[in-house]
């Protein structure tokens, strides 16, 4: 620990607040809260800790701290935070996962839809269904009972819904607002739990039909009952009162969190998250941390209700929520709240072994590599490589490596602009003072390993911008192939020499990851441009084919491949004029593809 933060640490404010560690890139790498900060900071620092807290702790260079006025404004400040500098060591629930709503729309001929989205647009929402295909199911068997108009766009005749008696069809007839807002109602009812009663109601009408001998009609009610029967009462009823709420439990050990939340909707147990995490933070926090993100998220609906151990402040979440929460002590609650705890802790051993495994090909791999290159642990890796048939349409790509996981946002692409022919090197050389100008420029994050998929000359190239350039002091490896193009060797020094890696090391698996990424990414880019350059050229070559033709010809074949296939006759069909179409043709069957 350096004075700087020793000084720092003594500092401390014994009062709630945020704090921000920081690497020596100065970028925030972990957001916390804290009841007290002198305390909470100052244990990172002391005692001994286990594996991944002490990989956050020996990256931290410095650390900013924000005092509040209460554990609420914290938590919070905390949410708020997290947002804003999407720090790698906190808990982030990127899940994009869009639970879907069954929505009554508010127009003057209301539809029945499905949707991920809830607005403020007078429409009902009911949901959210995780299991996407029961809100699929429940509306189709809505469609069949209730007669909503179906169509988006009202047609100027009837379709077959309204031969089904499945729509009124408001495109010819008149439909009041009333028998609308009758239907509407129905729907409602249903949704909220009274398909028991449309049940009933359909039972007799079906004993009616039959008594009358109208059979027909008797065998759609008792399809539609066997419907309900089959989509609404598959799961038990769990409690009776027919409240939406989530209920939570939680499980931690040797430092990870799993939290399991059951949906419950209308009385049913509909369906469950799974979520697992590092945990820095006292478990309670770390909880708390995790449903101020959970319902921070459009997909997570808010209940009526939510259901919590009562190792949690009840008290606080209510107010960061503003939801009412729920601690039981006995009764049905407390026994779903402890099965949540059981599916939590039955998860976390169950993923142990798929953790450790995964840390051993990642973080402990790149902790390996850097001690064997005698170099601090390499985070953050930028691996290039470059391609070209013979000089043709050289481009050179990047892949970024990040605890040895890829980082595919920060993936980059390069045409080579200023080097002419097959010239490795220079190609080399461009592309390294392109990117790192950029870097300098713009105050990107710097990586702490540069790899170069290739051998000497190719590092001295991107060695010679790097220093003499750029004035950069970044450690620089070699990846060298054998004559079958597998990953062979590892370079490194000034002059290169050989890195002795075991063969059936995770560190050497995960160079070949790196090696194969690069080379795969900067091989799809190099088949890009090629491809968009023949298309280009031998099209160019045509006369009376410009960029409307070239555009019109690519939408309907999709490749030079295909339009080589076509007739003249099929050619004029993509509004080519049959002089030009015969010209293309003539052109395309001289073109060696």
């Amino acid at each position: 620990m350096n004075d700087r933060l020793k000084e720092k640490l003594a500092i401390l404010p014994e009062q709630p607040g945020c704090y921000l560690m920081k690497d020596k890139h100065g970028t925030v790498i972990y957001v916390g809260k804290a009841k007290v900060l002198k305390n909470r900071v100052r244990s990172y620092f002391t005692g001994t800790h286990d594996g991944k807290t002490l990989r956050l702790v020996n990256e931290i260079a410095d650390f900013e701290y924000i005092v509040t006025s209460s554990d609420l404004e914290a938590l919070i400040l905390e949410m708020n935070l997290i947002k804003k500098y999407d720090p790698k060591y906190n808990v982030m629930l990127k899940d994009d996962k869009g639970y879907p709503f069954i929505k009554i729309t508010a127009e003057t001929h209301p539809r029945l839809v499905i949707t991920r989205k809830v607005k403020k647009d007078k429409g009902k929402y009911f949901g959210p269904y995780p299991n996407v295909q029961a809100a699929h199911e429940t509306k189709k068997l809505l469609d069949r009972i209730y007669p909503l108009r179906k169509c988006a766009t009202l047609p100027k005749r009837v379709c077959l819904y309204y031969h089904m008696g499945q729509c009124l069809a408001p495109c010819v007839y008149p439909v009041s607002e009333e028998e609308n807002k009758r239907i509407v109602e129905q729907i409602s009812r249903f949704l909220n739990g009274g398909y028991k009663e449309v049940k009933q109601e359909l039972t007799e009408k079906m004993m009616q039909a039959a008594e009358e001998l109208q059979f027909e009609r008797a065998k759609e009610y008792r399809d539609q009952i066997a419907h309900i029967e089959a989509i609404m009462e598959k799961q038990k009823m769990i409690l009776n009162d027919f409240i939406d709420r989530d209920v939570f439990g939680y499980a931690y050990d040797k430092g990870w969190m799993c939290v399991q939340v059951f949906f419950i909707r209308q009385g049913k147990l509909i369906e469950r998250d799974v979520s697992l995490f590092p945990m820095y933070q006292e478990p309670e926090e770390e909880f708390l941390t995790f449903l101020g993100q959970f319902y921070a998220k459009e997909h997570h609906f808010k209940p009526r209700e939510i259901v919590l151990p009562r190792s949690v402040d009840g008290a606080i979440v209510e107010q960061l929520l503003e939801i009412h929460v729920t601690q039981p002590k006995t009764g049905k609650k407390k026994e779903l709240v402890d099965l949540a705890c059981k599916n939590a802790e039955i998860a976390l051993r169950e993923k142990f072994f798929l953790i450790e495994r995964d840390e051993e090909r990642t973080i402990k791999a790149v902790e390996n590599l850097g001690k064997l290159l005698g170099i601090a642990t390499p985070h953050r890796i930028e691996a290039f490589d470059n391609s070209n048939i013979q000089g043709t349409d050289a481009v050179s790509a990047m892949v970024v490596f990040i605890d040895g996981k890829p980082s595919k946002k920060e993936y980059r692409k390069y045409k080579i602009k200023t080097v002419q022919g097959q010239d490795d090197y220079e190609s080399m050389r461009e592309v390294v003072r392109r990117r790192y100008t950029r870097a300098l420029k713009e105050r990107l994050p710097l990586p702490d390993l540069i790899i170069i998929d290739g051998g000497k000359g190719q590092m001295q190239a991107a060695k010679d911008v790097l220093e003499n350039e750029l004035g950069l002091s970044i450690p620089l490896a070699g990846l060298v192939k054998d004559e079958k193009h597998r990953t062979s060797h590892l370079l490194i020094g000034d002059p290169p020499t050989v890195v002795a890696l075991e063969k059936n090391s995770q560190e050497f698996y995960l160079l070949q990851r790196i090696q194969e990424e690069v080379h795969r990414f900067a091989i799809t880019f190099h088949r890009q441009v090629r491809t968009k350059s023949a298309f280009q050229s031998i099209l160019d070559q045509i006369p009376g084919v410009g960029e409307k033709r070239k555009q019109a010809l690519f939408q309907h074949f999709g490749s030079i491949k295909k339009m080589k296939e076509a007739t003249v006759e099929e050619l004029q069909r993509a509004n080519i004029p049959r002089n030009v179409a015969e010209k293309i043709y003539e052109t395309l069957q001289k073109y060696e593809s």
